[in-house]
């Protein structure tokens, strides 16, 4: 058995030959999830404070606490504007969760969801350069029901010490309302990453497998398997990006959406479902096989794989298909499955398969262009001008099948991103500061060169120790030995 090498770029080449694509799949969700746990309890952990100002002598801290840090207090007391020159407040980030819908394994209770939130404030600041925080709350109220309210509540009171804040793994329907309500009440960028995040990776992904199949966005036709957070956000930004509402057909647990579902019609806690019932599947196409016939494309975000998605339900779909097949940590059908049952190009949320449509390409380069010109809102063109951001980027450097969106390495795909949000704030009047192009990306890559230097230089330091070579192989004979 070979050895993991630390950089974990050789796990294509570590388990046994003889396993198949299937076992081998498989073994790296294992190995990942095992090594996860064991690297969490080595280092306590993901994410920590550190001072960004010295102490070059006892009096310092006079300045940095009292008697001097009066004055701050009193000049933001008189201009609360002012919070962002003096405080760290303009390049921080509350990341706020209920935990009720954690990647695939749901209500992990409100302490379950830290390491996701300190995993979400540990790229936020490595590929944005923004700072983070994780508060992970529980949004019962006094009769211990989990509701919008407490969540609007909490944000709503807390918003004053931040610059924007990261909405993520909220269940719904309360999503829906949440963010809404937010996003209108909030005098700082409200931005629930699983939906509008999700929505814009996806809608850059699927913009250049597009390109490659020769096809266009106004007549495609696409199949929503899954209508959460994820999925319905994403058909609504298709559908403001040029997409044509009515070559959409989008299903639930219960069937398809159309206008004749009463259930969610009157319903209104499901009011974006709804929404999507009057504007796709005109023909009201109940059967998920018949939508598939002649489908361009699939984008699925439902129940984790493997087998949630059959290979036959992807052979009746049109030449040259698109299968983004998202659910976490497994997806639906695994890419060389769907290859195999004819699919052109294959997506995943996963880093370990080729097209990661993942919305940590997202959110780090959009937070950090709303931050830098202190932007009120994150607008739908916000995000659109995000997702062709990121696929202009890669289509300039090259795009193949394999290879469709920029990858999370790619370090220069951040201040890109995130001066194409900034200048988008600044023309849709949301933006309170105005700056240059050149000056939002010149910020924008300062300070995440900043971010990567102090990371690196505490690793060369010994400052953060490198995990043990014995942990890495340990988790990989744990995969083995499980589908042995």
């Amino acid at each position: 058995m070979s050895k993991v090498n630390l950089e974990l770029n050789n796990l294509d080449e570590v388990f046994p030959n003889e396993f198949s694509e299937e076992q081998k799949a498989k073994a790296k969700t294992l190995f990942l999830k095992k090594l996860s746990e064991e690297a969490h309890k080595f280092y306590g952990g993901k994410i920590q404070t550190a001072p960004k100002a010295g102490v070059f002598g006892f009096n310092w801290f006079n300045i940095w606490y009292t008697p001097g840090v009066s004055k701050i207090s009193t000049t933001i007391r008189d201009d609360n504007e002012r919070s962002y020159d003096l405080s760290n407040r303009g390049n921080l980030v509350a990341v706020v969760s209920d935990s009720t819908r954690v990647l695939g394994d749901g209500d992990v209770t409100p302490p379950g969801g830290l390491g996701v939130m300190e995993g979400k404030a540990f790229l936020m600041k490595y590929l944005g350069g923004v700072d983070a925080v994780p508060l992970c709350i529980d949004s019962r109220n006094d009769q211990g029901e989990k509701v919008a309210e407490t969540i609007i509540e909490f944000v709503k009171r807390c918003q004053h010490s931040f610059g924007a804040i990261n909405l993520e793994d909220i269940s719904q329907p309360k999503c829906y309302k949440v963010l809404d309500t937010l996003r209108e009440e909030c005098i700082i960028p409200v931005w629930h990453d699983d939906a509008q995040g999700t929505a814009c990776v996806t809608l850059a992904g699927l913009t250049n497998a597009l390109k490659l199949a020769d096809k266009d966005l106004s007549e495609a036709k696409i199949v929503y398997f899954g209508a959460g957070a994820s999925n319905t956000t994403i058909a609504r930004i298709i559908i403001a990006a040029g997409g044509n509402p009515e070559n959409m057909v989008m299903f639930d647990s219960s069937g398809s959406l159309d206008c004749n579902r009463k259930d969610l019609e009157e319903n209104s806690d499901f009011y974006r479902k709804w929404e999507l019932c009057q504007k796709t599947n005109p023909d009201k196409i109940q059967d998920f096989d018949e939508a598939m016939k002649g489908a361009d494309v699939l984008i699925a975000l439902s129940k984790p794989g493997p087998d949630t998605i059959k290979p036959e339900s992807i052979s009746r779909m049109a030449d040259k298909s698109i299968v983004f097949t998202c659910a976490n940590p497994v997806p639906e059908i695994y890419p060389y499955a769907a290859k195999e049952a004819g699919a052109f190009i294959t997506a995943t949320g996963r880093g370990d398969f080729p097209n990661q449509v993942n919305n940590s390409l997202g959110f780090p380069g959009i937070l950090k262009g709303a931050l830098m010109v202190r932007a009120s809102k994150v607008t739908d063109n916000m995000a659109i001008a995000a997702a062709e951001s990121l696929a202009n980027f890669a289509e300039k450097r090259g795009i193949n099948p394999e290879n469709i969106v920029p990858t999370m390495d790619e370090a220069g795909v951040f201040p890109f991103e995130a001066a194409d949000v900034a200048m988008q704030a600044i023309e849709d009047g949301v933006a309170r500061r105005k700056m240059t192009y050149e000056e939002a990306y010149n910020k924008a890559e300062e300070d995440i060169k900043y971010a990567r230097s102090m990371s690196q230089a505490l690793i060369d330091d010994g400052f953060i120790n490198r995990p043990p070579e014995d942990m890495m192989n340990a988790a990989l004979e744990f995969a083995i030995k499980e589908l042995e």
